[in-house]
């Protein structure tokens, strides 16, 4: 629900980069991959959640994310798509990595940049500005860490290079409804009905 709502809200675009983690934390993996793979122009990075997909296991030490990952990688079948995404990409004056030295970089962050980036992970949108560069998080689509029923992503003009973020809403409970129904663990209904909404 989250990724068709941000599709329709952007609207017509030339391109589309998925900077990772469309696996995971929900009933939808095959469905966000499929998808994906149907969109022209559209280049996929491979976020940790990809990683623990193919390798079959979630090698963290995120309870909560084992959790989602017990449940939703056993009805998972495309790992034949994910394997090929992308680690990095360069666009326009931007390296597009899921994220630096398999850190989570918050607007607080201490960094030193040698390079413009744009990077996930962290499911935070912000910028930082630093020597003369810049670090660019467009945020989540589906796992707001403020409010889980916000999406954020940003589109980038490539003739006035100029990035703009957006936000739009949508209906998690569509999320809940399914997950109960495919009989998650508490926890994990519990992590949605927890973060507060806009």
């Amino acid at each position: 629900p989250a990724l068709k709502t941000a599709l329709n809200n952007a609207g017509k675009v030339d391109g589309y980069i998925i900077l990772g983690d469309v696996v995971n934390y929900g009933p939808w993996s095959n469905e966000c991959v499929q998808l994906l793979d149907s969109l022209s122009n559209c280049t996929k990075i491979r976020g940790n959640h990809e990683d623990y997909f193919i390798q079959g296991e979630c090698n963290c030490d995120n309870f909560l994310a084992i959790e989602f990952f017990k449940h939703c990688y056993k009805r998972f079948s495309e790992h034949s798509l994910i394997i090929k995404y992308k680690t990095k990409i360069e666009f326009e004056n931007f390296i597009c990595t899921h994220t630096i030295d398999d850190e989570y970089i918050f607007p607080d962050t201490e960094i030193k940049l040698n390079n413009n980036y744009i990077i996930g992970h962290s499911h935070k949108q912000f910028i930082i500005n630093h020597n003369g560069f810049s670090l660019i998080n467009p945020g989540s689509l589906g796992q707001n860490r403020q409010f889980i029923n916000e999406i954020n992503y940003m589109i980038y003009d490539t003739r006035l290079k100029k990035t703009e973020f957006k936000s739009t809403l949508y209906d998690v409970n569509i999320v809940l409804e399914r997950m109960k129904k495919l009989n998650y663990p508490d926890i994990c209904i519990n992590y949605y009905n927890s973060k507060p909404r806009k």
